[in-house]
């Protein structure tokens, strides 16, 4: 029933493994490790392995650090949506009417989820081993590596599989699955970088503690989901998707939107209770009142919530007890607005083509531009707030830190940093709900552009500065993509006497306004024209 006669399981197995783009990611992934380890290979036709192996080491390093990096964030992708998935597609009443057990139905989403990445991760071993005559690293870190990797891939699967019960949208459980796990692999990679000069301690710790400590946190989150499923809050609704908001108020622990009061209903405005006014956008006011929220608001306040609590710390340290690293700060509220960003407007469209409306919506008196702006207004407008929530804390800090009162400038480039990012990952994910035709597609691929723009070329300037110094003034210019780039390079004066600099150059600051710009207005006429020629087949 768990293991060799679980239907979930085989059925899941049989579907992920025999997919085209199962190969093709298999392929991708063992190539891109493969050309990383073929370029910071060592270019000396003789190596002393006795004097330097400190070189073997950091490309050890460098390889299992990037590949825990890579199965982080594709967890989410395969796992958030095993139990969602059947509840969009209206089955998810018929699999808990079956006779299956909940912990089987659990245990089956859990590893079918996790079989392919797993795949992608032992087929990445061979690589390594080659990295293993250059001296440094003996082959048991490299298995206990691969150990906590592959703990750490399943725990963090066990926490997409337990968001993926409490909410109906994939949407939803993927970025509360992001928040939680994106600390906790931080977490992992400031522990392998801190043990790096006692490799018997990390050796023993990554066998004994890390197994220890995670399965604690994966047998409580799987009781828990398997006690949700036995005993599910969310069956007989019929595949009725609306949520009483007040009801859920009233029921709510925590952190609770009152959708009248300030400043929640900047976000979160109240139900309409007059006529809509001439010449109003109906579409906006649809969005911006009922759409967004018509899964309830639990999504919202652990958002809220999570990212408050890691603000804390981060601004505590980073704006008030070392001020020159402020850029720090303002890279985890980018971060913040990289996850969230694109919720709100990946599923603009494609949730009328699901809901198979998007024909009805076109043939109405509304123009294709109003029905655009009305749906990126509200999705940004939403997105941006919740982001803004964290820049107060940048403002309070101008007023109680004396070195940010030369620094106003300074403030001032972080918050059109943010407002530009706020607008690209916004125009970013419009532009591929129109592309796309489900919004769990255009979600995804929308995460992927907005990786490849703000984190690889970061990734490129690290990997040119350790192994190809050559290639480092290309990768630098390639940077201006990347809003974490151009906080992090704003000059800050901390010296209210002589005006000592810290290092950076507003050049990075210009070159991602400029480069911001250009793409949001490509985006913004493409997704017109794309618009308007669906809106002209479609008359």
């Amino acid at each position: 029933m768990y293991l060799f006669e679980n239907a979930v399981l085989q059925r899941g197995l049989l579907t992920n493994l025999r997919m085209t783009r199962g190969f093709i990611l298999l392929f991708a992934y063992n190539a891109l490790l493969g050309l990383v380890v073929y370029i910071a290979w060592p270019q000396q036709e003789r190596l002393d392995l006795t004097t330097n192996p400190e070189a073997a080491k950091q490309l050890v390093n460098l390889f299992f650090l990037g590949q825990y990096v890579l199965a982080s964030l594709m967890t989410p992708s395969f796992a958030a949506g095993a139990i969602t998935f059947e509840k969009e597609q209206k089955t998810y009443e018929m699999l808990l009417a079956s006779p299956m057990k909940p912990r089987a139905i659990v245990l089956g989403k859990l590893l079918s989820s996790l079989t392919h990445l797993a795949i992608l991760i032992f087929a990445s071993l061979p690589i390594v081993m080659l990295c293993l005559p250059l001296g440094g690293v003996s082959m048991y870190e490299v298995l206990a590596a691969y150990l906590g990797l592959i703990i750490s891939v399943v725990t963090f699967g066990m926490i997409s599989i337990a968001c993926s019960s409490f909410f109906k949208r994939t949407a939803s459980s993927l970025v509360v699955s992001y928040l939680l796990i994106l600390p906790l692999a931080l977490l992992g990679i400031v522990f392998w970088n801190a043990l790096a000069a006692d490799g018997k301690f990390r050796l023993l710790f990554t066998i004994s503690v890390v197994p220890a400590v995670c399965g604690v946190i994966c047998t409580a989150l799987f009781l828990k989901t398997s006690a949700r499923l036995l005993r599910p809050p969310d069956v007989g609704s019929e595949g009725n998707e609306v949520i009483d908001i007040e009801e859920e108020a009233q029921q709510a622990v925590g952190l609770v939107i009152q959708r009248d009061q300030f400043p929640d209903r900047l976000f979160a405005p109240a139900k309409r209770s007059e006529l809509l006014r001439d010449n109003a956008n109906p579409v906006y006011d649809k969005e911006i009142r009922s759409e967004i929220f018509s899964q309830g608001t639990l999504m919202l306040r652990l958002v809220i919530q999570v990212s408050m609590f890691l603000a804390i710390p981060l601004m505590a340290l980073y704006l008030y007890i070392y001020p020159d690293h402020a850029g720090w700060y303002i890279g985890y509220v980018i971060v913040f607005n990289m996850l969230v960003g694109p919720v709100f407007s990946a599923g603009t469209v494609t949730s009328e083509r699901e809901r198979e409306t998007l024909d009805l919506l076109l043939t109405t008196t509304i123009t294709p531009w109003q029905i655009l702006w009305g749906k990126l207004i509200a999705s940004l407008r939403i997105s941006s707030i919740l982001t803004m929530f964290l820049l107060w804390p940048v403002l309070l800090a101008c007023v109680m830190v004396s070195s940010y009162w030369n620094n106003l400038l300074a403030v001032a480039g972080y918050l059109a940093i943010v407002l530009l990012t706020c607008l690209t990952t916004a125009m970013l994910a419009l532009f591929c709900s129109v592309i796309f035709r489900k919004t769990s597609h255009s979600m995804m691929t929308a995460y992927l552009f907005i990786i490849f723009l703000f984190c690889i070329p970061l990734a490129l300037l690290f990997f040119t500065q350790t192994f190809y110094e050559a290639g480092t003034p290309l990768a630098e210019l390639l940077t201006i993509s990347s809003p974490l780039q151009a906080a992090s390079q704003i000059p800050l004066y901390m010296d209210l006497v002589d005006d000592t600099k810290a290092s950076g150059d507003w050049f990075f600051f210009i070159g991602y306004v400029a480069f911001s710009l250009l793409l949001n207005l490509g985006l913004l006429v493409t997704i017109i024209w794309l618009f308007n020629t669906r809106w002209r087949v479609a008359t």
